[in-house]
């Protein structure tokens, strides 16, 4: 037997808010969270930009002894998941502990405190690095403190696909309430990687924006992109079982009816060849939800502003659509927070249901001048009001990784 799994919670801490009112207001302002940075000395570095969160203080959420023993990642994790338990209205007392669990990913981990410690250890040598170094640094740390916090026993991993993370861990974290493995699941992904060890291999990789202009380095679809402008943050979904969300009279935003995961299989870093994979991923989730291409009202893209990116899924978004491709709208909050790697797709995921709940459509923010390849309705500058039905959430992730969520308005 097959469940219906609905969201009735959400939590973000993004470079544009940390919260999610306050984050889906900026969004439909269209505020730009990219700016210089200042974590550390970019001096020797080509890329100057990024998008950091701002006035994040973790003992607004923790306490100082447990901040003290995370890395960042996982106290962006713990911020947003407390915001996503407590809007969630979830009863701890009135839990099954055994079918409530966690799929929280990140992409790189605890990178900030791997450059910290290997420093120690060349300069200081291998008695003073930190004790709890290996536990602070797991991408699964940031599952496994959540997991801790709130009591969830049941099924806690962590899916690592680099920039599909976030929607990989929602995709499956709904496949385990679908097939009846669990009640509830928190689930989503978490970054922090704006350190200067990953701005230099990403830079050298030459997938960075070298621009130094905030408002023209995160452009995607736009024809004078030059790379992606990395962010950070987290995002975290309450996903429930509606029948168990229906019985404690729970808030649901929105349904989750489609999923789609495939492997290029083609290139480490390149997506395949006209953007089969891609496409592959989108009709998957179209064909679990039992929906047609006509049917899906918005797309928020994965759009991350680099020259091969944008092209191919664009690509991928005709074939997966046909002649219906060109009357969708489709948009990328990246213009707005920069590519927040594997808390990517979760954010996004908050978009999308944020965009349903208030038939709202964000845009494109930086994208001014057309690409002849890239000839799809983008919703530039500025965002549409917009009845909204489905709303179809796409990640692409070096390696290969394709994830497709597809989210419905409850009124349907």
């Amino acid at each position: 037997m097959n469940h219906r799994v609905v969201v009735t919670g959400m939590g973000a801490i993004t470079p544009i808010g940390n919260d999610v009112n306050e984050f889906f207001i900026s969004v439909q302002e269209g505020k730009c969270g990219i700016d210089f940075i200042d974590r550390f000395d970019t001096q020797d570095h080509s890329v100057k930009l990024a998008a950091q969160v701002k006035n994040f203080d973790p003992k607004n959420y923790m306490d100082a002894k447990e901040a003290r023993r995370m890395d960042r990642f996982s106290q962006y994790a713990l911020a947003a998941a407390k915001e996503a338990m407590e809007d969630s209205g979830l009863d701890k007392d009135k839990r099954n502990p055994d079918r409530f669990g966690v799929i929280v990913g990140s992409g790189i981990g605890g990178i900030e405190n791997i450059e910290k410690e290997a420093k120690t250890l060349f300069e200081k040598g291998p008695r003073r690095v930190n004790p709890l170094f290996i536990p602070m640094i797991i991408t699964n740390m940031a599952a496994g403190n959540i997991a801790i916090k709130y009591g969830a026993k049941g099924i806690c991993t962590n899916v690592v696909t680099a920039c599909a993370t976030g929607t990989h861990c929602i995709g499956e974290a709904f496949r385990n309430i679908k097939h009846g493995y669990a009640d509830v699941m928190i689930a989503g992904g978490t970054e922090s990687s704006i350190t200067p060890l990953s701005i230099a291999g990403f830079s050298s990789l030459t997938a960075l924006s070298k621009k130094t202009d905030p408002l023209r380095a995160s452009i995607p679809f736009d024809k004078e992109r030059d790379g992606f402008v990395m962010g950070e943050g987290a995002g975290i979904l309450i996903l429930e079982e509606y029948e168990h969300a229906k019985a404690r009279n729970a808030k649901i935003y929105a349904e989750i009816v489609g999923y789609g995961a495939t492997c290029d299989a083609y290139h480490i870093t390149a997506p395949s060849p006209e953007g089969e994979g891609g496409a592959k991923a989108m009709v998957r989730a179209m064909e679990e939800a039992g929906i047609s291409p006509k049917e899906v009202s918005y797309i928020n893209a994965h759009g991350t502003s680099t020259p091969l990116n944008d092209k191919l899924e664009t690509d991928a978004i005709k074939l997966a659509f046909k002649e219906v491709a060109y009357e969708l709208p489709i948009s990328s909050t990246k213009s707005m927070i920069g590519h927040l790697l594997g808390a990517a797709g979760a954010v996004e995921a908050i978009v999308c249901i944020k965009a349903l709940e208030n038939n709202f459509i964000p845009a494109t923010i930086g994208l001014e001048h057309s690409d002849e390849e890239c000839d799809l309705d983008y919703v530039p500058q500025r965002g549409r009001s917009e009845k909204l039905n489905f709303v179809m959430s796409n990640s692409l992730g070096f390696g290969g990784h394709n994830a497709t969520l597809i989210f419905k308005n409850m009124e349907v």
